[in-house]
């Protein structure tokens, strides 16, 4: 696991754009995290990274927004997804494989992640600017992620 502290919301989207660096288009990341820990500003970051600079916004009415880039990015909020019926209506499993998918809420569908998806956790400190992150999966590029 790596653990990485960023001290800002634009800190946090370097964190995600060094991560897209070395992603290969197809890979799920699943974040975990608090309202207001940073899932946002970290995929518009990651979507950054891919060449993406407008309209990345919280798809927390739309369930999910599609985005082109170097790779398809499918941004997920899973914040009202409550059963099976409700994530088989929002299309989840037609993406999955097709591009990169960025679920935020994804402590609500955590048994229908693939087992070897990003995972990353977001926490917040007694500084409201300052962010933890861990992340699982990418240990590999900890030279790059760093």
């Amino acid at each position: 696991m790596i653990k990485i502290m960023t001290a800002s919301p634009r800190e946090t989207e370097t964190l995600g754009a060094k991560i897209a660096s070395v992603l290969k288009g197809r890979e799920m990341i699943a974040l975990f995290g608090d309202l207001g820990a940073g899932k946002t500003a970290f995929t518009r970051g990651l979507c950054e990274g891919l060449g993406i600079v407008e309209g990345v916004s919280s798809p927390t009415f739309a369930i999910v927004n599609a985005y082109d880039g170097k790779y398809p990015v499918y941004h997920f909020d899973m914040y009202r997804i409550t059963d099976a019926d409700d994530l088989f209506a929002t299309g989840y499993y037609d993406y999955i494989g097709n591009g990169v998918i960025v679920i935020e809420w994804s402590e609500n569908i955590e048994s229908e992640l693939e087992e070897d998806c990003i995972r990353i956790r977001i926490g917040k400190t007694a500084d409201e600017d300052q962010r933890v992150f861990e992340i699982e999966g990418m240990d590999e590029y900890a030279d790059v992620i760093c």
